[in-house]
């Protein structure tokens, strides 16, 4: 019987709550699920936008083996030089040409002999009018499949008929797709007919106390009075969102793909 790749993704790590968190609860998750590669969406870890190399560096000393990003990867513009040097560093694929860093990757898993590739994509309804996902996915997957058939993607997107949409086009081509950037996680895990996993988005890992991280009274003023203002974290009830997916290492296909909420929410009263 083939073994299978254990993979754990950490999703949208919000400012230095989520990063605190993080560091302090992923080593005990990490000897729980014991995952061959690690994953982590940070492109909201460096004061809710952005990220820079220090975090970059943390991230790597809690043994995460890639990092990807979505539409605020690019709002701190010191990292745009080391984006340049490092490719365990993600970013989109489909913003344009000329854009710092890399938006895919083949990586070595450990010891096993195999090879992993991820690819980070983002999506255009309700976002920035970049270049097409679903086309770049079609090129990037042609160069990724030459090297290797375990292919775990993050897809950054706001709408979910989006993130659907690509699954299905690329159902059983890729192992595991993760939605990422709504910051909700949502009840939809699953194994798609072809055999890929999929969920729709993964949550956030960061204060819940909060607006998709943000403070709620800063949050609610800008609803209600229509205009800007200025971005402020939350600090309370943190929360580490992620998702383990196990591949099977010959066929490349998920079979099993599992929420992680810690501490998990609170659905009775008292």
């Amino acid at each position: 019987m083939a073994k299978n790749l254990t993979v754990f993704f950490i999703s949208d790590i919000v400012g230095e709550p989520g990063l605190s968190l993080l560091e302090t609860i992923f080593p005990s998750l990490r000897d729980k699920y014991k995952p061959d590669f690690i994953i982590a969406n940070a492109e909201n870890s460096h004061e809710g936008r952005g990220l820079n190399r220090h975090i970059v560096q943390r991230l790597y000393d809690i043994e995460v083996d890639v990092i990807t990003g979505g539409n605020h990867s690019f709002d701190k513009w010191k990292i745009f030089s080391y984006m340049k040097t490092d490719d365990h560093l993600l970013r989109p694929l489909n913003f344009p040409k000329g854009n710092a860093g890399y938006g895919y990757g083949v990586y070595e898993i450990g010891k096993t002999g195999k090879k992993i590739g991820v690819l980070n994509l983002q999506g255009r309804t309700f976002m920035a009018d970049i270049d097409d996902p679903f086309s770049t996915s079609d090129w990037a997957l042609e160069r990724i499949k030459e090297e290797t058939n375990l292919i775990f993607v993050d897809f950054h997107a706001e709408a979910t008929a989006e993130k659907m949409a690509y699954a299905w086009q690329v159902d059983g081509e890729v192992s595991v797709i993760v939605g990422t950037h709504t910051h909700t996680p949502t009840n939809d895990a699953r194994i798609l007919p072809k055999g890929t996993g999929y969920i729709t988005d993964a949550g956030m890992t960061g204060p819940f106390d909060s607006v998709i991280g943000m403070d709620k009274d800063t949050s609610i003023r800008r609803f209600t009075l229509g205009t800007p203002q200025r971005y402020k974290i939350a600090e309370n009830d943190n929360r580490m969102c992620g998702v383990v997916a196990d591949i099977d290492m010959e066929t490349g296909k998920c079979t099993s793909i599992e929420p992680v909420i810690y501490p998990e929410f609170q659905n009775k009263a008292d």
